[in-house]
């Protein structure tokens, strides 16, 4: 019983594939992690050199799976306990971006350590249409709103505590894609929801985000509820998102619109003695 790592997103993904798409939904954020590593290079996230891991049980199956991409959290996917037991042994860990469990587990082993942030991971379940619809309609994203897009990508970025600088390449990416719709009213863009590359059969909606002055009219549920069916209708069997639990508004506008609960994450940084 081991960890393994390697920097190469092939190796990985030749040694875990298998194993992360048996449980797409619970592994969707290594699937969407290491998709962008293949696809754009190893920099995609930052200058940093991403470190990818599997690890093996007994009978010789992977059951475990982290990727850490500086300057992120490393990130990790399903894993039996055992797999979390063994990974402070085998990598020098920060903090992690974990299941409730297995975070909370790991956090035991650090004198000291703040929890950043707590997720939820909702799925799409039977969609509702917005009530009382808002004005307006949705479409597709183009070059021509490259400007736009990045401004709001990075203000989506800031919101949440993550880091903005690569806003331009996820625009241009999702462009490319078809994969950013705006809610329009009168003419003038008023939200935007992106969504991740299909993998395994699953999309995830990201970068939803309405500038403050466009608040509080039912946009972003809109948004939001066109994209996940547009994805349904395209064949992805299941459209997930992560929401942030301190905000009860975006948890109470998904769950209106059809998004049913999964699991939690922490987000947990190991502070130095």
């Amino acid at each position: 019983m081991t960890w393994t790592f390697t920097d190469d997103v092939g190796v990985f993904l030749e040694a875990a594939g298998a194993s992360l798409a048996a449980r797409p939904a619970a592994n969707t954020l290594v699937l969407t992690i290491t998709s962008t590593l293949r696809d754009q290079g190893p920099q995609a996230y930052g200058p940093g050199t991403p470190s990818l891991g599997w690890w093996r049980g007994r009978d010789g199956r992977v059951d475990g799976t982290l990727v850490r991409t500086p300057p992120f959290l490393p990130v990790l996917g399903t894993a039996a306990p055992e797999a979390v037991a063994e990974l402070p042994g085998a990598l020098p860990l920060p903090g992690i971006n974990a299941d409730r469990d297995a975070a909370r587990l790991l956090a035991a082993r650090w004198p000291r350590h703040r929890v950043d942030k707590e997720h939820r991971l909702f799925r799409l379940g039977t969609p509702v249409q917005p009530s009382p619809a808002p004005a307006g309609a949705p479409r597709t994203a183009t070059t021509a709103d490259r400007a736009l897009l990045a401004g709001w990508v990075r203000a989506f970025a800031e919101a949440t505590g993550q880091p903005g600088g690569h806003a331009a390449r996820i625009v241009d990416a999702g462009v490319a894609r078809g994969a950013m719709t705006l809610w329009e009213a009168g003419g003038v863009p008023v939200s935007l929801a992106g969504v991740s590359p299909r993998v395994a059969g699953t999309v995830r909606v990201s970068n939803v985000y309405t500038p403050p002055e466009h608040r509080g009219r039912g946009y972003a549920a809109a948004v939001t509820a066109e994209v996940g069916r547009a994805a349904r209708e395209a064949g992805v069997h299941e459209v997930l998102l992560f929401t942030d639990l301190a905000n009860p508004t975006s948890n109470g506008v998904y769950r209106r619109i059809g998004y049913e609960a999964v699991s939690d994450r922490l987000l947990i940084t190991a502070d130095p003695e």
